[in-house]
């Protein structure tokens, strides 16, 4: 069965170290969609972290939808409807707040719009995430951030990877049962509702288009990938991917330095070279 639907994740992926899509890379994209395939961005960064991307793609259309969050929020690109959101309930920050203290970590949250962080030393890697995802970010207290009525769709652990290593070392095992926790960079623990995860997303986005799973690729270099590689018909690990992620995945491409997703549109999509 023929693809309709590829899910490509950002960063390491789509994306090469200079946080730029290669052009190569960007010419396959615009070829598989105007073969009329979807290509859905399928990536932890919030909707202002995409819309650089989405626009440089031409993925703007009505019919053109996103993954954001990891999985937490489904959105159509023209319009911002929302098509699947699972957030977290302030209830649920604080426990994480309480941990995060507990493991001697940073910790931000974001919602649809905003980035905040109880920590009064902001680390370095709230503020680059900031940045890299063009969100406001503000420092509040635990209780302010209660107060303010915040609805959290995401948080963040942040520190240094030795540091973090340890940190999700010593999660007790009864918050990987209350939360999707994964581990996306050497720097980001990521924490969501126990029903988010890239792969639920696909599944529930697929549901909407009516798209079965036997026509579905994913493109995907981190643990946060791993759902959607492992829901796809054919998972794709990038060459610099993770050991987990190319263990999971049926082939392994390029690195996102060498126009792996060309490849990878080119062997399973376009077809314009050998499978």
């Amino acid at each position: 069965m023929s693809i309709k639907l590829v899910a490509i994740d950002l960063d390491g992926t789509l994306l090469n170290n200079d946080k730029c899509i290669n052009k190569p890379v960007i010419d396959a994209i615009k070829a598989t969609r105007q073969a009329g395939i979807h290509v859905v961005l399928s990536t932890g960064r919030p909707l202002s972290g995409t819309k650089k991307q989405l626009d440089e793609l031409g993925l703007n259309k009505k019919d053109d939808y996103i993954i954001t969050y990891n999985g937490a929020l489904v959105l159509n690109t023209k319009t911002w409807d929302t098509i699947f959101e699972r957030g977290l309930t302030q209830e649920k920050y604080l426990k994480i707040d309480q941990l995060a203290r507990s493991l001697n970590v940073h910790l931000h949250l974001a919602d649809r719009k905003e980035m905040y962080t109880s920590n009064r030393d902001i680390s370095p890697y709230t503020i680059l995430e900031s940045y890299l995802v063009n969100m406001p970010l503000h420092y509040r207290t635990s209780e302010e951030i209660i107060a303010e009525n915040v609805s959290p769709i995401k948080m963040m652990m942040i520190d240094e990877p030795e540091i973090l290593s340890e940190a999700f070392e010593n999660i007790p095992k009864k918050y990987f049962d209350e939360y999707t926790i994964v581990r996306s960079t050497p720097t980001f623990i990521e924490i969501l509702n126990p029903n988010a995860s890239k792969g639920i997303a696909l599944k529930e986005l697929c549901k909407h288009l009516g798209i079965n799973r036997s026509e579905v690729m994913a493109i995907g270099d981190a643990e946060n990938d791993l759902s959607m590689i492992e829901f796809a018909n054919i998972g794709i690990a990038m060459g610099n991917a993770c050991e987990m992620i190319k263990t999971a995945a049926d082939y392994t491409v390029a690195t996102n330095l060498e126009d792996g997703v060309k490849e990878a549109l080119d062997r399973w999509v376009l077809k314009t070279s050998e499978p």
